[in-house]
């Protein structure tokens, strides 16, 4: 049976392409905002870091109600290091809306999540965005889009796809580029139009598979999935049988949610077709299916794609340790982490078999980089070592994650480009050129990838956009250059001062302030040269007895490089630790005493 007065539509697209403000705008024009209800822009980024970042870390479900259908909209990440919950979510959707930039066209994460999407059987609905920016081409942007589903394996009834011309900011959906018309309604009629209603059995056997899970405190464990068959009601008995298979048993479903404009409302009963939310699964894990106790429905178990980096959080052993953060134990670190792959599938996280610290594996550096933001904002002290890719074996042989990665430049640096991507062990696959702006397409080892992004950023002088995305493993390459620089690294433990800062600027990059506190051990700056340099960074001008015959020249100082967590990381060698507090985000060596540090070198060369 159809289910007419539904429609589940998944929104994806390339990072900053503007999904979270078309969802805006479908929202304020299908009524679900009063005419003077203040809302914030960008409603579905409602996490801190999804405002800050502009991108969208966790899915979300809302839904519009239009002409008597409702319309449940599931906004997906578009970055591919929150794959894991693209992959889920999709589970949930009949039908997608590919969202496209009408200048920048399919960019990696556009074909990254549409891979998934087509996999999945979904029809697409082809929006091209940003019609009104300069130099958009919506009509090539549509072939590039044609030509990337035949690459992907579409069917010929997905290659047939409807296309709708926009501008979301300006609030505008179009039929045709130059049609003239000024709302958003042609764009929710092609939704009702062409996106499939759910194929469903309302009187079947109760039948969910749990996609996401949230965690509330008061209420335990939330799973979140769609209801392919069945009707289900706050009070029922059910059975559930774990993603793995080998586990089942009886529960009750004590609260039941369905999804209304912006979030979730306390239903008493739902029906098949529609995405729902249960509370009473104590242990509600992803792929688990809620069915019935008499006929149990079995449904194919979810795989979410592996963990391609590593990184060890260890509890801070910095000098400044509690100044700045009011956790700063191992044992709150590593319940905190152990928690966090409780709802974080996606993620891996192991405890060291010495104790020493907390394995999480995840797909890059940014879906690590966003869990240590969130912790340092809840008050946690802890350090980080060298993101370590992880390999894989594949009949016997041992592999490496390699990525698919894309740089929009101004044609004039794509030469320096091409050589950066060289030095860090990347293939070029692909050059092409729309006016004045180049875009280079490559193939690179994971391990080439980190600090590859401020590379591409200095030979551009910023005006680069730099993507990637996990593609394949494959074989070993050839060694990867990392850093060539040594560091500055401070002498003692003190306050720095702009007198040693204006010696030491002379001979190298600085990274701290007059003012700031440093330790034995801090990296404090970038040696010019190779090799490491211990400097003192508290040294202050010797007075004499006599006055100076000119005056002292005026102390000018560069401001110093800042990094975020993601630099930060990308920046460090195997020896150095990234200490991350509330406030600060500094780095330092492993060993923080000069002869200690000179012990290992030792050891190091007598090997």
């Amino acid at each position: 049976m159809i289910q007419e007065n539904i429609r589940n539509i998944a929104i994806i697209a390339h990072v900053d392409h503007g999904k979270t403000t078309m969802v805006d705008q479908l929202l304020k024009q299908a009524g679900v905002f009063r005419e003077n209800q203040q809302v914030a822009e960008r409603v579905l980024d409602s996490n801190d870091q999804e405002r800050e970042r502009g991108i969208t870390i966790l899915s979300k479900n809302i839904s519009i109600r239009y002409k008597g259908v409702k319309i449940n909209v599931i906004d997906t990440p578009g970055h591919a290091d929150f794959g894991g919950e693209v992959e889920r979510v999709l589970k949930m959707a009949d039908g997608c809306l590919l969202l496209v930039d009408a200048f920048e066209g399919a960019m990696p994460q556009t074909r990254f999540v549409l891979k998934h999407a087509l996999a999945c059987g979904l029809s697409p609905l082809v929006v091209v965005n940003k019609i009104d920016r300069p130099g958009s081409r919506p009509d090539e942007v549509i072939d590039e889009v044609f030509e990337l589903m035949m690459e992907l394996g579409a069917t010929d009834e997905q290659l047939d796809f409807p296309v709708i011309y926009a501008s979301a900011v300006n609030g505008y959906a179009r039929l045709e580029a130059d049609d003239g018309n000024m709302d958003m309604l042609p764009l929710l009629d092609a939704i009702l139009e062409h996106i499939p209603a759910p194929e469903v059995d309302p009187e079947g056997p109760v039948a969910m598979q749990i996609c996401t899970v949230d965690h509330s405190e008061y209420v335990g464990r939330i799973g979140t999935g769609r209801l392919y068959s069945g009707k289900i009601a706050t009070g029922d008995k059910v059975l559930v049988i774990k993603n793995s298979g080998d586990e089942r048993y009886e529960t009750v479903v004590k609260q039941l949610y369905t999804f209304e404009a912006l979030g979730r409302q306390e239903a008493q009963e739902a029906f098949a077709g529609d995405i729902i939310a249960i509370t009473g699964v104590d242990d509600a894990d992803i792929g688990d299916v809620v069915t019935d106790i008499e006929n149990p429905v079995e449904m194919e178990a979810i795989e979410v794609e592996e963990p391609t980096l590593a990184i060890v959080f260890e509890a801070s052993t910095s000098p400044l340790v509690g100044r700045e953060g009011d956790i700063v134990g191992a044992r709150q670190l590593k319940e905190r982490l152990l928690k966090e792959g409780e709802s974080n599938i996606s993620m891996r996280i192991t405890e060291l078999e010495d104790k020493s610290g907390v394995e999480v594996a995840g797909r890059g550096i940014l879906h690590l980089s966003v869990l240590m933001e969130t912790m340092r904002r809840e008050g946690f002290e802890f350090q980080v070592g060298r993101p370590k890719v992880l390999f894989k074996k594949i009949n016997g042989v041992d592999m490496e994650p390699v990525e698919d990665a894309a740089v929009e430049t101004p044609s004039e640096y794509a030469g320096k480009i091409i050589e950066v991507f060289g030095f860090n062990g990347g293939t070029m696959v692909d050059m092409s050129s729309y006016g004045d702006r180049t875009t280079l397409r490559f193939k690179i080892p994971t391990r080439g990838v980190m600090g590859l992004r401020t590379k591409v950023l200095n030979v551009s002088h910023g005006e680069a956009i730099f993507s990637h995305r996990f593609s394949e493993y494959g074989p070993i390459s050839g060694q990867v250059i990392g850093r060539k620089n040594g560091v500055m690294v401070a002498m003692a433990t003190d306050k720095a001062v702009a007198y040693a800062l204006d010696s030491l600027q002379q001979r190298g990059t600085m990274f701290v302030e007059p003012g700031d506190e440093c330790y034995e051990g801090m990296i404090v700056g970038e040696n010019a040269k190779e090799g490491d340099m211990d400097v003192n960074v508290s040294k202050t001008k010797q007075l004499g007895n006599q006055r100076s015959s000119t005056a002292d020249k005026a102390i000018l100082l560069t401001p110093p490089v800042t990094f975020t967590l993601e630099e930060a990381l990308e920046y460090i060698q195997d020896d150095e630790l990234v200490e991350v507090t509330p406030q600060s985000i500094r780095l330092r060596k492993r060993t923080l005493d000069k002869i200690g540090r000179k012990k290992e070198r030792a050891r190091a060369l007598g090997k």
